[in-house]
């Protein structure tokens, strides 16, 4: 079976004409008062230097429908993760930083090796698991978004697009992914 299998039927969402992204919103405000929203950020600490990520953290300050913000801080020390605290403080919505380097973290990390549990490498990947198991530990949202910090076009509407599928009860969805352009020099 190939690699790219999927269970379940895969819908392609695509951008017909101007979405209104006000009436998204609206929407989503409303559906997340019995559907709370959290939105996962994978994020180096190399990355709350960056235009794009004080642009995501902006347009996030205006955003109501997410209940919660868990930031999956990975290539931080002590200092950067207390830094990194008080950039995302600004943000309304209840913020969590995990701090995937501190102590804390790499001890639950430990136990679980200890228990022959595969961890899998450092990397985003993990440090997502990480944010995803705090989530659904906390059992204050029903929906997860994730997205990435380094996106330099980000707008309102990326945000939104990505949480509607999951969160409207009349749409069956489990899952949204969503893709947008890189453009590198690399």
């Amino acid at each position: 079976m190939s690699d790219f299998y999927q269970n379940g039927v895969v819908t392609v969402l695509h951008r017909l004409g101007q979405p209104n992204t006000e009436q998204l919103e609206h929407e989503l405000e409303r559906y997340a008062k019995t559907t709370p929203i959290a939105l996962v950020l994978p994020s180096l600490y190399s990355e709350l230097e960056r235009p794009a990520l004080k642009r995501i953290v902006e347009i996030l300050g205006e955003v109501r429908y997410i209940n919660e913000i868990v930031i999956s801080l990975d290539q931080a020390s002590a200092l950067e993760f207390r830094l990194a605290k008080q950039f995302f403080a600004q943000l309304p919505q209840r913020v969590r930083v995990v701090w995937n380097d501190g102590t804390r973290i790499q001890a639950l990390l430990n136990t679980l090796v200890s228990h022959e549990i595969d961890i899998g490498h450092q990397g985003k990947g993990r440090g997502c698991w990480t944010a995803y198991g705090y989530v659904l530990a906390r059992g204050q949202s029903q929906v997860i978004a994730l997205h990435d910090c380094d996106i330099v076009s980000y707008d309102r509407q990326y945000l939104a697009r990505l949480c509607y599928p999951v969160a409207n009860p009349n749409l069956a969805y489990e899952f949204c992914k969503g893709y947008y352009s890189r453009v590198t020099d690399r």
